[in-house]
């Protein structure tokens, strides 16, 4: 078997809560040997336990990872840090921009120690411009970027997204950039300066809602399930008698396969369904057309119907579906891990597959600096005697 991509990459990871953390996860799960490091008392999304997280997201992000302590308000674990990122490749911080300068180890000073270092930092809204000291959380950032504006009912007060969109994709974004730095210092032998933005990252997915924008000249009505253009039909969830399917129907023939799955062709030639503009003019006539047949059979029955006519649905899942998923259980996109406190619970691979190599095993995280003596003995040859001194004067 193939060695993972990354391996021989070692990563400094001072990420937390979502957005850096995922980045490191990551770059562990293509084999960089990622080293975690929280303050003496662990990162707070840790939980309560010092032993391992109770906090189900805090497994989820630092699996895989060695762990260790460091404390940056301390003289000597700041002069660790500069230590340990003379021997690393990469260092990720997610921080408030400042926050590593103001401790003196920004990326000018640790960059001028190890040019072949990639510091890679992740805000909300990047190192520079007038919203840079801004404070920024997942919903925030989506505030600021539209996304909570287009969410919802026309009508209706909007909404953010369920998922932590702008921290995983600021995440995927950075290990992204981490990637294209580590390929151009084969070349070149320089480290980079890197600066990710989650509102930078989360803009693209605005391309449906920016082009009604443009082509209603203005800010057009949140649309709940439909497309944001409102120029697609069926596009829409569908109550089933036992849950919702989604269904879209983006070419004629797709509306013709849906006709004949639900055993409908009267409707050919109904003008209010003639073709995608028509039926996008009298879109709650066929979204009721729709819902009319699905609202008669289970999401299953819907899905393997139009699965069989080439109609593209699936069933809406609930949390439970998805962490119980055969698919993704199958194809190892998803494992089972036994946790001390939840039990048995479901925590996710990583989604870059190499067709040569098996992606590792999924880890719990460890303890609260359980690889101290591992790390730093290895990386800065310090004895079992040293360790246990920076311990004392609380350094780790």
């Amino acid at each position: 078997m193939t060695d993972l991509p990354l391996k021989d990459v070692v990563v400094l990871d001072m990420g937390q809560i979502y957005n850096g953390p995922y980045c490191g996860y990551l770059l562990a799960m293509s084999g960089a040997r990622v080293i975690k490091i929280e303050a003496p008392g662990g990162e707070g999304m840790r939980g309560r336990s010092s032993d391992v997280s109770s906090s189900y997201p805090f497994c989820m992000l630092n699996g895989n990872k060695e762990t260790i302590t460091l404390n940056l308000k301390s003289d000597r674990g700041r002069d660790l840090l500069k230590e340990l990122a003379a021997h690393a490749d990469v260092l990720i911080e997610n921080f408030a921009p400042g926050t590593m300068e103001r401790n003196q180890v920004g990326s000018e000073t640790l960059t001028a120690l190890n040019p072949r270092l990639i510091y890679a930092a992740a805000t909300g809204y990047g190192q520079g411009g007038p919203h840079r000291d801004y404070l920024a959380m997942d919903i925030t950032v989506q505030a600021m970027t539209g996304v909570v504006a287009i969410t919802g009912n026309e009508g209706e007060p909007p909404l953010k997204s369920g998922p932590a969109l702008c921290d995983i994709l600021g995440g995927v974004h950075l290990y992204g950039a981490i990637t294209t730095a580590l390929y151009r210092r084969e070349h070149t032998g320089r480290g980079a300066i890197l600066d990710v933005a989650m509102q930078d990252a989360v803009f693209p997915t605005l391309c449906s809602a920016l082009g009604a924008y443009y082509l209603a000249g203005g800010n057009p009505p949140r649309t709940g399930n439909h497309h944001q253009a409102r120029a697609v039909a069926p596009y829409n969830v569908y109550a089933t008698n036992d849950g919702h399917v989604a269904i879209i129907c983006i070419r004629e023939n797709h509306w013709q396969r849906l006709l004949e799955a639900m055993e409908r062709n009267d409707l050919e030639n109904d003008p209010r369904f003639v073709d995608m503009a028509t039926r996008s003019a009298n879109m709650d006539a066929t979204d009721a057309v729709v819902e009319e047949w699905t609202q008669t059979r289970t999401k299953e029955d819907v899905f393997r119907i139009c699965q069989s006519h080439d109609v593209i649905c699936a069933p809406v899942q609930s949390l439970d579906d998805v962490v119980n998923d055969p698919h993704l259980l199958e194809r190892g996109a998803l494992s089972k891990v036994s946790h001390p406190k939840y039990g048995t619970v479901t925590l996710p691979s990583s989604a870059l597959r190499f067709n040569d190599v098996e992606p590792p095993e999924v880890k719990l995280p460890r303890g609260v600096g359980a690889d101290n003596d591992s790390v730093y003995g290895d990386l800065l040859n310090l004895s079992p005697e040293q360790i246990d001194e920076l311990r004392k004067t609380e350094a780790i």
